[in-house]
């Protein structure tokens, strides 16, 4: 069952993942999109309020019951929350991101954890957290992850441009614009009406473009993302200027395409899609991208509500999530709270080991 759902569900969260990481007069959708995505690359600093909400999430396993773990887990999952506000800066580079996530039902918890990235080292506050006895000497110390280090001890050498956000962006641009091209801009996209996208207090937009998929137009989009878009996104992330960053094989490149080009990849594909409408159900989905005066994009925003089906199990799942993104103070010199860690306020990874190794001698 998984197998036949599986291509749908990946190709609605690669989709996601690409355009939501994206104009004055309105344009249309796509070249709107194509302009705020690369306004994005001149975002030398910005601060970021990101939150991901999992309104519902149900599993119908018909005739079985349940049993208390899985009852549990959904318990926790439904209406969970997790948000992300941070700070960046290209030049030199630097991140603060604090983490807060919280946890509903019987084992309702909460916990935050504030972390800082620097081009070689990776700082994490260690948080108090509800069931886990943590040593007083660790709890609200930054654990302090050496990148470099981390990487001669792995025997690899450590290579900073895996970190270069800027090149980052150029490839997502590249990848948004091949992707963008294969879709009928009539189809999948349109302009909303800026008062009808319900934007947060504080962005100001003159543009609002939604990105839709429907029952109606899910098998032709699946189609167009594995059978057009993606052998030219495999090219695109193959390019020369990518390899260090990436550090994929070229040869895992060319025989991830070469299967995705097969008879055999392609008859499964049309396969999975005859009986599509038997495993996956779109309440809804879709994603808007705000974008300013000044042609950057504020906002994003997703909204997913599927239901997964197994007719065979009689198994069905739902899950109902929203998330966002919301950019400001683009290019404006950034206001580190945090700061970069040192002195008392750092622990190793080896003294953490110790403090570790010395509870589990009691």
């Amino acid at each position: 069952m998984f197998k036949k759902w599986g291509i749908s569900a990946a190709a609605l969260l690669l989709t996601a993942a690409v355009i939501l990481p994206a104009c004055s007069s309105k344009q249309e959708p796509k070249e709107a999109l194509k302009a705020a995505a690369t306004k994005a690359t001149t975002m030398t600093s910005y601060e970021m309020k990101s939150k991901f909400v999992m309104n519902n999430l149900t599993i119908d396993e018909g005739a079985s019951e349940a049993d208390g773990m899985t009852t549990q887990i959904l318990s926790m999952m439904k209406n969970a929350e997790i948000t992300v506000d941070g700070v960046y800066q290209a030049k030199p580079m630097q991140t603060e991101a604090t983490m807060v996530l919280n946890l509903k039902g019987d084992m309702a918890m909460s916990f935050t954890v504030p972390m800082v990235i620097t081009p070689e080292k990776v700082f994490i506050k260690i948080p108090s957290i509800p069931l886990v006895p943590l040593p007083e000497t660790l709890v609200g110390k930054f654990l302090e992850l050496d990148l470099k280090a981390l990487a001669e001890q792995e025997g690899t050498e450590f290579n900073p441009a895996t970190l270069d956000t800027q090149k980052a962006q150029k490839l997502s641009n590249e990848v948004l614009d091949t992707l963008m091209a294969e879709y009928d801009e009539a189809k999948y996209f349109k302009n909303i009406d800026v008062k009808d996208a319900k934007l947060p207090e504080g962005v100001d937009a003159k543009q609002v473009i939604q990105f839709q998929v429907t029952n109606d137009n899910i098998k032709e989009a699946i189609t167009i993302l594995i059978n057009n878009a993606l052998p030219k996104i495999i090219d695109i992330v193959g390019k020369e200027e990518y390899k260090e960053m990436l550090q994929i094989d070229a040869a895992d490149l060319a025989e991830a395409k070469t299967e995705l080009q097969s008879g055999d990849t392609r008859a499964e594909l049309d396969k999975g899609l005859a009986d599509l409408g038997k495993y996956l159900t779109i309440n809804q989905f879709h994603f808007n991208t705000a974008i300013n005066k000044d042609d950057f994009p504020v906002y994003q925003d997703i909204v997913m509500d599927i239901k997964v089906s197994d007719p065979e199990q009689g198994t069905n799942v739902g899950i109902s999530m929203t998330g966002s993104n919301q950019y400001s103070k683009i290019n404006e010199k950034p206001v580190f709270k945090i700061g970069i860690p040192k002195g008392d306020d750092v622990v190793s990874m080896e003294e953490l080991q110790e403090q570790f190794g010395v509870m589990g001698s009691y």
